[in-house]
């Protein structure tokens, strides 16, 4: 039959095909940013995207879930009432989503099941505060 050194090279093989079939099957979702989403939303309506943006200052409302995402032109309404959120949410911190794009009552609506934010840098200015005698 097959040498011992020819079935594990047949081995090997099917093993890396069977391996590059579930990564081409399986490859995940670019992420766009909110420009990229918003120059034709129709698109993206009812489909899972992952998207990356800058939360605008002062949108957060965590009594409703949601705050605004922006990119250099537009904006979109992120509703993270379902999401799982990473700490640090806040304000003018770049935020990754993960979710469905909804056109709700005229207004484009990313519904996000994931919200992941990016760390503060170690090389942003810190703040102090003034000295009091």
């Amino acid at each position: 039959m097959f040498s011992r050194r020819v079935r594990i090279f047949f081995l090997g093989a099917a093993i890396t095909l069977g391996l590059l079939g579930v990564l081409l099957i399986q490859s995940p979702e670019p992420t766009r940013s909110v420009d990229e989403v918003m120059i034709t939303p129709s698109k993206y309506v009812d489909k899972e995207i992952a998207l990356r943006g800058e939360v605008l200052d002062g949108s957060i409302d965590s009594n409703a879930s949601v705050f605004i995402l922006h990119g250099d032109d537009s904006t979109l309404v992120i509703d993270y009432i379902d999401a799982s959120v990473s700490n640090g949410l806040g304000d003018n911190r770049t935020v990754y989503a993960q979710g469905v794009l909804r056109y709700i009552d005229g207004e484009y609506i990313f519904e996000a099941d994931i919200i992941k934010t990016s760390c503060p840098s170690k090389y942003e200015e810190e703040t102090t505060l003034p000295e009091v005698n």
